[in-house]
């Protein structure tokens, strides 16, 4: 009976260490779990959070509402999610754990694919619509506000009336996947730079890159 009081009044303690708010960041990949879309179009953000836990050596592990990875670059932390409430409702995951780790949201970057943008283009923005985007549109639902930063992977929009749906849950063709490797590699730069060199720079920088 004890235990189980104690376990009630238990501090919850946050998966980073850094006490410092302003020093720690979150790095949101969108897509969806399961085997079955590991290598589709609209899971762009988990495969560039993977290539970032590739590059910095840390593995995800299971949390609420999603798998976390985090890093250190010159005194700054930062946490990688992959939300596992499916695309549709990623907001939750993001506010969680925004809230859960005190990160103010100007240090909140999210990845997602974008039809609107050929294969392999940059984009990063601080604000905007949804774009029609179902994961981007909940997010904005939960902080009610458009105003967060996101960077958006062109997969192009190579399909016929109707079939959306079928392209984006559909698996990268051998083209694609053969300039993948530089464009990951691009992608991570990305991240580095957010971090250490702000959403400003990081935009001059790597839009159209």
């Amino acid at each position: 009976m004890f235990k189980f009081f104690k376990s009630l009044f238990k501090r919850e303690t946050g998966f980073l260490t850094e006490e410092d708010g302003m020093k720690k960041y979150l790095v949101v990949g969108l897509g969806n779990i399961g085997d079955e879309y590991a290598e589709t179009r609209h899971n762009i953000g988990f495969k560039i959070l993977d290539a970032l836990s590739k590059k910095e050596e840390f593995t995800f592990e299971t949390a609420k509402l999603g798998a976390l990875g985090k890093f250190k670059i010159k005194g700054r932390s930062i946490l990688c999610l992959k939300p596992s409430t499916y695309m549709n409702r990623s907001g939750k995951a993001l506010k969680y754990w925004m809230e859960k780790e005190n990160i103010p949201l100007e240090n909140v970057l999210v990845i997602t694919d974008d039809i609107n943008l050929s294969f392999g283009t940059i984009r990063v923005k601080t604000k905007g619509s949804d774009g029609g985007h179902n994961g981007l549109k909940d997010i904005q639902l939960f902080l009610q506000s458009n105003q967060y930063n996101r960077f958006r992977f062109g997969v192009g929009a190579d399909f016929g009336k109707g079939r959306q749906v079928e392209y984006v849950l559909g698996k990268w063709n051998e083209e694609e996947i053969i300039a993948m490797g530089e464009r990951l590699e691009k992608s991570t730069e990305l991240v580095h730079s957010f971090v250490l060199a702000g959403i400003t720079r990081t935009m001059n920088q790597f839009n159209n890159a």
